[in-house]
């Protein structure tokens, strides 16, 4: 597997991420996605290909339906890897559903920053602190972990924030969740976000940051920099409005660019993605990072040339990493070297004759792209022994 990590610009960067924790909650989150509801049959599929795949939790909100809280209570009877974490308000009501599903975990949210106080629950600061204790109190009194999650946290006045994230500790949350509800955060000020927390805090921390700017991704890498260890993630990046970091975009990203050894299955990450995508109808776009359909997919002559010699020109992982296959594109765009490759696949001469003949046919046609090969290593070889 290439290691970007030490490229030199990258390695340049003092802030090295060992410790990477993966939170997915492609059923709960992805779920609030405007046109997705899952069957119960379809939850617990994908819960178990997740847990297969390497996930350390699953998140489900048992509060929703009946049929989400029966499916939650059956993943935490199933015996998974991952832990099952409850998604809940910081209401004793929510904590006893939680408690009839088994659960080991659950996830307590509650806004904090001023626009939701006063716009939707209409409670002081202080008043929304005690909320928040007297909820942690009830769950620990019942034995649960917990997680808070301090909702919008990204418009959360810095010294509240640290005054909030105290008394989460105090309370005895297991971990705090920090949020970008409505993805407004540069990079650099989602490490200041994350960081503010951190320094009075020894709990662990979450990243759950959302794409309304493209910049979950980026968003959560910085969170992790500045020492939080778990991120949210969904298959696809399906979630409220435009959603939040997607599964593939981060395994691959903090494994090539952090050199993070993840104990996952990445050869799962396209199947994965077309699962979602066949149980949601919102298809995968074709440019969509690492499983869309045009990752591996190459068109220009002068591409298609280099990576016949070595595929790393022009692609930054292999394809079979993430269980995809490269595929080469014959258009109108052709030149020299994909028609030499044409032949090549279909065992006819490659004379400079021929191929600048078939060049020219192409072109001739002006139909644009005409069609598409699959292009496996063994081919390559082939071709490379061919021309040795």
């Amino acid at each position: 597997m290439p290691d970007h990590s030490q490229n030199p610009y990258n390695a340049m960067s003092n802030n090295a991420i060992s410790d990477v924790r993966i939170l997915d909650t492609t059923l709960r989150e992805g779920e609030q996605c405007p046109g997705v509801s899952f069957t119960r049959s379809q939850r617990l599929q994908l819960a178990w290909m997740l847990d297969r795949f390497g996930v350390n939790m699953i998140e489900i909100s048992p509060v929703v339906t009946k049929s989400h809280e029966e499916t939650c209570k059956t993943l935490a009877e199933s015996g998974l890897k991952a832990d099952v974490i409850a998604h809940i308000r910081a209401l004793e009501s929510d904590i006893d559903v939680a408690l009839r599903c088994g659960v080991r975990w659950v996830a307590m949210y509650l806004a904090f920053s001023d626009i939701h106080l006063a716009n939707k629950l209409h409670l002081t600061r202080e008043q929304a602190l005690d909320r928040a204790v007297s909820a942690i109190d009830y769950a620990k009194a019942h034995g649960l972990r917990l997680r808070f999650t301090i909702e919008d946290s990204s418009r959360v006045e810095p010294s509240f924030l640290q005054k909030i994230c105290r008394t989460l500790e105090e309370a005895g949350a297991d971990r705090i969740g920090i949020t970008d509800t409505v993805g407004v955060m540069r990079p650099s000020g989602m490490y200041n976000l994350v960081k503010t927390a951190r320094e009075v805090v020894r709990v662990p921390l979450d990243v759950h940051c959302h794409n309304d700017l493209g910049l979950a991704l980026a968003n959560s890498l910085a969170g992790l920099e500045a020492g939080a260890n778990q991120v949210h993630v969904a298959v696809n990046g399906i979630g409220e409005r435009v959603g939040i970091t997607t599964l593939a975009e981060f395994v691959m990203a903090i494994t090539l660019l952090y050199g993070v050894k993840l104990r996952v299955r990445y050869e799962m990450l396209r199947e994965i993605s077309e699962t979602v995508a066949s149980y949601t109808g919102i298809p995968v776009h074709d440019l969509a990072p690492v499983v869309g359909a045009n990752a591996f997919r190459h068109k220009s002559g002068t591409h298609i040339a280099a990576i016949l010699r070595n595929p790393e020109a022009y692609e930054p992982f292999p394809p079979e990493l993430v269980g995809a296959t490269r595929r080469v594109v014959f258009s109108d765009a052709i030149g020299k070297h994909g028609a030499a490759l044409l032949l090549n696949l279909l065992g006819l001469e490659t004379s400079e004759e021929s191929v600048l003949t078939v060049v020219k046919k192409i072109k001739e046609l002006n139909k644009g792209e005409l069609f598409e090969l699959e292009l496996t290593e063994e081919m390559v070889d082939r071709i490379k022994r061919m021309r040795d």
